[in-house]
């Protein structure tokens, strides 16, 4: 009798178990547009799905040491994220480049200024 009803016991709570994971899995919506490798934050990529907090904290780590993506193809150096898995996050990434911020004049940071013409 006891065997019985611990044997009730664990498929009950592998049910409840099974279903409280299905339910998480299926409430992760992806991205409307894609996320930009090059901006995005820990919670941006987490909105793809296939990077967890932990591959999030890695795509940073390595934008930090090594400077801007060029591709997504660039994710394939970080441990654990392989062509399957990149396949599937690659619709949701894109890689756009840093735009040059100006200045209130129209002059980009670091350019000279253009000489006017004189009348």
């Amino acid at each position: 009798m006891f065997r019985r009803r611990s044997l009730h016991v664990f498929f009950f709570c592998f049910f409840i178990f099974f279903l409280a994971s299905a339910s998480l899995h299926a409430t992760k919506k992806p991205p409307l547009h894609p996320i930009n490798l090059n901006t995005a934050t820990a919670a941006q990529l987490q909105e793809v799905p296939g990077i967890g907090p932990a591959t999030a904290d890695k795509i940073l780590k390595m934008r930090k040491s090594y400077g801007p993506f060029k591709s997504v193809d660039d994710l394939r150096a970080i441990k654990g994220i392989g062509p399957k898995r990149l396949d599937k996050m690659r619709k949701y990434l894109t890689v756009a480049k840093l735009t040059v911020r100006s200045d209130a004049k129209g002059q980009e940071r670091g350019q000279p200024a253009e000489p006017k013409p004189s009348p």
